[in-house]
């Protein structure tokens, strides 16, 4: 049974009845997505008014097949409503490589599983190579030349750009940019004759996008030395190699240009929420809250003012979204840790609390508002719990 409802099985399984409201389903019904979404099947009594879907699944999201691996994005062409930013989820297989390319808005990436090198170079020709592990961050500012190649055991990554209506489908790719080149000025820009470019593909498959390759061997071996030097700034953070921020029912890793110096576009929280506990009544001043779920089972309720709010269940590889400025929460509803990233289009992670908010103005004035409510009122902190039991 659901923590707040009467939905129990029936021979038909889940039912729209909570509280002595709603009916039993007479028609056709889709039983696997309605036990993902038991808080949109039977609404709480506290959500009301019209609020814009804040869930989309990678599992319904379009898979494109390379050999060598495959891509699947969600973008405001799957979810409307995010239209700060995009995301794409990623598996290159042992040795296989994401094109080197570009694109107009800047990259950030969480890596899930296994581990990748990675290249850039900036408009100074300095150069930049790394390798990239699990929990393992990099960014890539708009426009700066890159490329993924996984190592040894493959790897599955989750990439953030800072625009909505990005698409994978649509970034600059170096073989695209060659087809489309008459050879006579290829010829002139390398010094080589036109013959040099006949392997290049012709047809309308001229993209190589994801491609096998040799599985790269030391990282010293790789790397090339540029008159310019190295890159300033380093394009990759050990996120998991941070000490957490532990509190009462589960830890936060922040990485924001604070301390992930390149990252000027992308702040993000790792959160960890232990079973019965929550991330607490909050809300973020400075942008669009974007999720993905890596873990576990969740509940959000977003407040989006004018007695509007809507309840949403997310479960691993889900999608979610707040818009800017709405008051929401996300409790852990599983029986393991609830893991999930918070991602911002922004330089800086911000929120507020609401425990903590109530905490700092003078207690007369709470009670006024909550009709006393003592309990409340010794409760309050005036310190940010970020997560509660």
């Amino acid at each position: 049974m659901h923590p707040d409802g009467e939905r129990g099985e029936t021979g038909q399984g889940f039912q729209p009845v909570r509280d002595g409201r709603g009916a039993s389903i007479l028609g056709p019904r889709n039983l696997p997505l309605e036990r993902q979404n038991p808080d949109l099947l039977a609404s709480p009594y506290t959500d009301s008014g019209t609020v814009p879907n804040l869930k989309f699944s990678f599992a319904a999201a379009r898979n494109r097949l390379s050999k060598g691996g495959w891509a699947r994005e969600v973008t405001t062409r799957e979810l409307p409503v995010a239209t700060a930013i995009a995301g794409v989820n990623m598996r290159l297989e042992p040795g296989a490589i994401r094109e080197l390319h570009w694109h107009k808005e800047a990259e950030w990436q969480y890596m899930l599983v296994g581990s990748a090198r990675v290249t850039a170079v900036d408009p100074q020709g300095r150069n930049f190579i790394a390798d990239v592990h699990e929990g393992d961050l990099w960014y890539f500012p708009a426009g700066i030349p890159h490329s993924i190649q996984a190592l040894q055991d493959g790897c599955e990554f989750l990439l953030v750009f800072d625009n909505g209506e990005f698409s994978e489908n649509e970034t600059f790719l170096l073989t695209d940019w060659l087809a489309h080149t008459p050879r006579d000025a290829l010829a002139k820009n390398f010094g080589v004759p036109e013959s040099a470019f006949a392997g290049l593909p012709t047809d309308l498959e001229h993209e190589r996008y994801i491609f096998p390759g040799k599985v790269p061997g030391p990282i010293d071996a790789d790397a090339v030395a540029s008159p310019a030097g190295t890159a300033p700034l380093d394009y990759t953070y050990r996120l998991s190699a941070q000490p957490p921020i532990r509190v009462a029912g589960g830890q936060v890793r922040i990485a924001d240009s604070t301390n992930f110096r390149v990252a000027t576009t992308i702040a993000a929280a790792l959160v960890e929420v232990e079973p019965g506990a929550m991330r607490e009544l909050h809300w973020h001043p400075n942008a669009d809250e974007w999720q993905y779920y890596i873990s576990g089972n969740a509940r959000m309720t977003v407040f989006a003012s004018g007695g509007r709010a809507r309840t949403f269940d997310y479960a691993a590889g889900d999608v979610g979204y707040v818009p800017f400025a709405m008051g929401h929460y996300v409790q852990n509803t599983g029986d393991g840790v609830l893991r999930f990233l918070e991602i911002f289009r922004s330089d800086r992670f911000a929120d507020l609390s609401l425990r903590q908010w109530l905490g700092l103005v003078p207690p007369e004035l709470v009670r006024e508002h909550l009709d006393g409510a003592p309990d409340v009122i010794v409760a309050l902190s005036t310190t940010r719990p970020i997560i509660v039991r």
